[in-house]
This record gives structure tokens, C-alpha cells and sequence, in this order.
């Protein structure tokens, strides 16, 4: 794949307002890719019924599970005169880099069903295309046997800056938490370094959102293998 060459990326989706006894009582968008290239379409081809059966499984299973849940929340409201409210499901995607060989994306999967707020959880994939693989977190550490605790001390140190200038916060016992919840499948690419990501409540409360820290590429950091 000629340098600088980006994959044309689709949005498709799945979506539908859910009723019971009249009410719209549930709707669910769920968006998932479909890419297009004139050099890899057999490979984007498998990628694409990927991402497809998975929006279709979410559909099937949790949206189902949710709609459940809305009919019986539904019934103890209006026995109980209490307003009716909507349950959701809405999943998103972002491709964090589309460049030379490597394709990196993430979704995030939100759902609401009652209570204060809803629950959003992120998985993210990266496939090297011209190599027919989808990549390890290893992959880009090849020279560093512990990459795992030069990542957590980078993720520790950065932590640390953030708290110093008041414009970040997370549990007082961050440092544990980190390396409790640090998942080697938990990241992807972007153009200024390989990000990790945790998921809500892993290492701060629900308003921090989704916690990312940036590793840098280049000596000492993460590095792009060859396409």
C-alpha cells in the first residue's frame, strides 16, 4: 500500500424505535464501518462481515435484554404513576488511524436503562493490512521485554502531571488501580502515539469519562512495524 494511503470508510447502521403498548419505550442506534479499497477489498471484505455480524449480535442479544428491561420498568412506572422512561442503546465508532498499511478503530458501546446516568464500554481494534493480522499491543514494543510496567509507569507519571495541575481527577489509590485494570487489548492508534484506554470507573469516577494516555512513538516509546 503506497505511502499515505487511506481506506474509504462508510458508516452503516442499525437502528429502530421499540414499542410496548403504544409507548416508545426503547430505541438503539448502532453504527458499524464498512471499508472500501482498491488494494485490499478481499481482506476489508471479511473485516466488514466482521463488524457487520457483530452489530447484528448486539442487536440480537443485548438490545433485546434492554427492551426486556424496558417493558418491566415500564409496568412498575404506570403502576406506580411514575414517569415513563426511554431506555437507549447507541454504539459508535472511530477510526483513529487510516494511514499506510494499519487500519485503528474504536467503539463505544453506550446503554441507559434507568438510574442516574448510562454505562458507555470501549473495545477498539488494529489491523495491519498488508500483513492480513490484527495487532498486539506487543507488536509495537518489539525492543522492550517490559513493555507491560514501561507503560503503567507512563501511564502513572502522566497521571501524576495531571493531578499537579488540578485538571484531571482519579481514585486516591490510581496507582494500584492502574495495574489492576491495564488490559493489553485495551488501545489503539492515533497519529501522535499508541493511546491506552480504560474503561469507566476503572482507575476515576463516572465524570472523568473514558480515561486515554498517549505513548508516545519514537526511541524509547512505541513504534510502527513495517508494513
Amino acid at each position: 500500500m503506497a505511502e499515505g494511503y487511506r481506506v474509504l470508510v462508510r458508516d452503516k447502521a442499525l437502528q429502530q424505535d421499540m414499542y410496548y403498548k403504544n409507548t416508545d419505550i426503547m430505541r438503539y442506534t448502532i453504527k458499524y464501518p464498512k471499508f472500501i479499497s482498491d488494494t485490499y477489498q478481499t481482506l476489508l471484505n471479511k473485516l466488514n462481515s466482521l463488524y457487520r455480524t457483530k452489530a447484528v449480535m448486539y442487536e440480537r442479544s443485548n438490545v433485546m435484554n434492554l427492551y426486556q428491561m424496558a417493558m418491566v420498568e415500564y409496568e412498575y412506572s404506570v403502576a406506580n404513576n411514575y414517569p415513563i422512561r426511554q431506555f437507549e442503546a447507541f454504539v459508535d465508532f472511530v477510526v483513529t488511524y487510516n494511514q499506510n498499511c494499519m487500519i485503528s478503530l474504536y467503539f463505544d458501546q453506550y446503554e441507559f436503562a434507568g438510574g442516574a446516568h448510562g454505562l458507555t464500554v470501549r473495545y477498539a481494534d488494529t489491523w495491519n493490512l498488508n500483513k492480513s493480522k490484527k495487532m498486539e499491543l506487543s507488536d509495537f514494543f518489539v525492543h522492550r521485554s517490559n513493555y507491560k510496567e514501561y507503560i503503567i509507569r507512563t501511564i502513572n507519571k502522566q497521571i501524576e502531571e495531571a493531578l499537579a495541575k488540578k485538571d484531571a481527577m482519579y481514585f486516591d489509590d490510581y496507582e494500584k488501580l492502574v495495574r489492576e485494570n491495564f488490559k493489553t487489548n485495551n488501545f489503539y492508534l492515533s497519529k501522535d502515539g499508541l493511546v491506552i484506554f480504560f474503561q469507566q470507573y476503572d482507575i476515576a469516577p463516572y465524570a472523568a469519562g473514558l480515561p486515554t494516555f498517549v505513548i508516545p512513538y519514537g526511541p524509547g516509546g512505541a513504534t510502527l512495524p513495517r508494513c
